[in-house]
């Protein structure tokens, strides 16, 4: 049976098509383009529109960025929701937050940002082991790190696609394609420590397999992850840390192997990547390091 806060939003939906087609007199296949887009934040954030709130919006876009949606795409999404918004409250409909905080869709650079190794590997071992939670934060951003998961595999990963004695991870990617990557010893160990001593303490008797959980024993949501390698960047007073990111864990991951030798076809099979195509702009990025050697330590450099 279809939820009621479904109906609700769907007639909400419908009363902003009519505006669209009488009023503002789009054509069909626009219309359907903001159905689309309606429909498929509707599902991600299951409660009825008015009840909304900017962390929603963010969390909706964020997601958009990581199932790999093109810059474009997701800039047009956004303003799909704000036309949204924007008709009702015309409308008078309450609305728990301003339209004009919905934060705006920036241009990516051409190349992915990174830390250098230096960086990451200091930001790494500066973390505190003291608490669960800290044990967990230790153990999630090793493995991070360790195999350049999308946020979205971290957060969906059980405790049951952990192969301790191969020493490596099932991963479920994009469109449910499974891959399998290896997790290096020293970040196999935290996480080891992690789920026999730690992960009890914050699971509280549920029954969940959710590998990497919060205070309250419920898996971990991409903002959770966002604020957490923040929040640990900034208390440790690394000058880098607001624009650090799930991504640039993976893109560092994907550039520190290159840099160190590893094919682009290995790389590919790690990231998850359909194409290698994808994969190729990190030769870029590998680029950029060979020139930055050669200018250093080369005589007419």
């Amino acid at each position: 049976m279809e939820r009621i806060e479904s109906k609700h939003n769907r007639a909400l939906l419908n009363q902003f098509r009519s505006y669209l087609k009488l009023e503002k007199g789009l054509a069909d296949n626009t219309l359907e383009s903001y159905t689309n887009d309606l429909v498929q934040f509707f599902e991600d954030m299951d409660r009825p529109v008015e009840n909304a709130t900017i962390d929603h919006i963010v969390n909706h876009l964020v997601y958009l960025q990581e199932i790999g949606l093109a810059f474009t795409s997701i800039a047009r999404k956004r303003s799909t929701i704000v036309s949204f918004y924007k008709f009702l409250a015309e409308e008078d409909v309450p609305l728990s937050f301003h339209i004009e905080s919905i934060p705006p869709i920036k241009s990516p650079k051409r190349l992915p940002e990174v830390l250098s190794k230096e960086e990451i590997l200091e930001y790494l071992d500066a973390l505190p082991l003291e608490t669960p939670l800290q044990l967990r934060n230790k153990a999630m951003l090793e493995l991070m790190y360790a195999t350049g998961l999308r946020i979205s595999e971290v957060i969906g990963a059980s405790v049951h696609d952990v192969i301790w004695e191969s020493h490596v991870l099932r991963v479920t990617g994009k469109g449910n394609k499974q891959r399998i990557v290896p997790i290096a010893g020293e970040s196999l160990k935290y996480l080891e420590l992690y789920v026999n001593k730690y992960r009890f303490r914050l699971k509280r008797e549920k029954q969940t397999d959710v590998l990497f959980l919060n205070r309250s024993g419920k898996g971990l949501s991409r903002m959770g992850v966002w604020k957490i390698l923040r929040e640990e960047a900034k208390k440790l007073g690394f000058a880098w840390w607001e624009k650090l990111h799930p991504h640039i864990i993976r893109h560092s991951f994907a550039t520190h192997l290159l840099e160190g030798g590893a094919n682009l076809r290995t790389v590919q099979l790690l990231l998850g990547h359909v194409s290698i195509n994808t994969t190729q702009i990190y030769t870029n990025i590998d680029m950029q390091h060979i020139i930055e050697q050669h200018r250093l330590y080369h005589p007419r450099g």
